[in-house]
């Protein structure tokens, strides 16, 4: 008895010690740059001041997505600026709107569109389409279907590029959002590779923890697929 408590002992105190280095390690933890040799950022007001001086020193962010808009009428308090600096240090910038369920479709495009630049240079916009933070409401499939067109179909139109849908497991099981919509992936799912939408992503959130020079706290990390990687804009050194 007294053996195996030991033993019990030993076995816990190497789970605590697994544990501890697992939580040390996750923030500096992405995949492999040879699999994956274009990854980057996704960010908001939540990150607060960035240092993208700083944030552009680091070679390992290739791109970032900022969020510009919700709803019909919020915008970040952030956006405007880290738009600006984005550029300045010549990192490859897209915008995404929370799109949320109690809203119609072509009130939050004109949010977003009002917001961000039809800018040539930019990357795709992305529509973030997921449970978390959004309202209580749940439209049906085909009412719901039919505001994310109108939406699209603004914001496309502006922008003059097919936009990214960004798409949680449980979000794309209630709505079919990918079987419908042929439009590139973005998809969340933490360290593990997604196994849910209907084709290929473009790219993949693996990421929550990640640690970056410049930004206070943790921030989403990304990477792009072969495919999208190649359609990205080089950095710019300023």
């Amino acid at each position: 008895m007294k053996r195996g408590w030991a033993i019990g002992l030993l076995s816990g105190g190497m789970l605590i010690v697994t544990a501890i280095a697992a939580f040390l390690y996750a923030p500096h933890w992405h995949p492999s740059d040879t699999s994956y040799p274009a990854q980057g950022l996704d960010i908001s007001h939540h990150q607060g001041v960035i240092d993208w001086d700083k944030v552009a020193a680091t070679s390992e962010v290739d791109f970032v997505f900022m969020k510009a808009t919700e709803g019909g009428d919020h915008v970040d308090s952030r956006f405007a600026i880290n738009w600006a600096e984005a550029k300045r240090v010549g990192i490859p910038r897209g915008a995404y709107h929370f799109f949320t369920l109690c809203r119609p479709g072509k009130e939050q495009a004109a949010n977003f569109v009002k917001i961000v630049p039809a800018d040539p240079a930019a990357l795709p916009p992305v529509v973030d389409l997921e449970y978390l933070g959004n309202c209580s409401s749940r439209p049906k499939l085909e009412n719901f279907q039919q505001e994310l067109h109108d939406f699209l179909s603004i914001v496309e139109a502006h922008s003059g590029k097919p936009a990214i849908l960004y798409l949680t497991r449980e979000f794309d099981e209630a709505y079919a959002v990918s079987a419908k919509n042929d439009r590139p992936l973005w998809l969340r799912s933490i360290i593990i590779k997604p196994s849910f939408g209907a084709r290929n992503w473009s790219i993949w959130q693996m990421s929550q923890f990640r640690s970056i020079d410049g930004i206070e706290g943790r921030v989403d990390w990304n990477a792009a697929s072969l495919d999208f990687a190649r359609t990205l804009p080089p950095r710019i050194t300023p």
